[in-house]
């Protein structure tokens, strides 16, 4: 199989291409390459260019230390909610284990005659 060559401009499309979708296998099965080969292309790209990776989308942002004391409170918070629900949500499966064996069970003082 023929080594294919390609131009720096195609290569500069394909990353550009890259990080506005940010799915870098998607835009390489899409011009039929090597996913590897756009990775390679794209830490060139950011070698030299020093530009944003596919991955960050162009999201990156600075966060203020009040910002960041926010965000740490509200995942704490949501990470105890989080907990909370997984026992309510394993007290009710017990219940309902608990239930169906009873079901199950045979109930003789139950029985009319």
């Amino acid at each position: 199989m023929e080594r294919r060559n390609f131009s720096a401009q195609f290569k500069q499309q394909i990353v550009q291409e890259c990080c506005e979708t940010g799915n870098i296998t998607l835009v390489a099965i899409k011009h039929d390459l090597n996913a590897n080969m756009v990775r390679r292309w794209i830490k060139q790209v950011n070698g030299v260019a020093g530009k944003a990776s596919p991955k960050t989308r162009g999201n990156v942002t600075n966060v203020t230390s009040e910002e960041l004391l926010q965000l740490q409170a509200e995942r704490k918070e949501l990470a105890s909610e989080n907990e909370q629900m997984k026992k309510v949500m394993g007290e009710q499966a017990l219940e309902i284990s608990i239930l169906r064996d009873l079901l199950k069970k045979p109930n003789p003082h139950l029985r009319t005659k």
